[in-house]
């Protein structure tokens, strides 16, 4: 899938794992994220930290009615307040594919896979 952006010069298509890729790597840099976790391993309950290659697996970028939605599956550090780490990661997200690609996002939702202590 992907999202088509008419523009004066023509016609811009971004796939959604670019979309993935950035919010990804956006998510990551946030405090308290130790890592993305694979949307495929809720069903096993084991919550894997992803690559940087492979944050698309993470992620799930939807389009509906034109608008954008963004699911994204995380691992948190241990002892950190949870809703504002998930409240600061919609906010960047939602910020950097703003700036970064102009695209109106409607929704960021979160997902916590699991909680890690992350070693010194």
């Amino acid at each position: 899938m992907s999202i088509e952006l008419h523009t004066n010069d023509g016609l811009v298509t971004i796939t959604t794992d670019v979309i993935a890729t950035i919010a990804g790597g956006t998510a990551v840099e946030c405090y308290g994220i130790v890592g993305m976790a694979s949307k495929s391993q809720i069903k096993d309950n084991i919550a894997e930290i992803l690559r940087k290659e492979n944050y698309s697996r993470g992620i799930v970028v939807r389009q509906e009615d034109g608008k954008l939605h963004i699911d994204l599956y995380i691992i948190v550090s241990y002892g950190t307040k949870i809703s504002e780490v998930a409240h600061n990661v919609q906010s960047q997200v939602k910020y950097t594919l703003s700036q970064s690609l102009g695209l109106a996002i409607d929704s960021v939702n979160i997902f916590i896979q699991g909680v890690r202590v992350e070693k010194e």
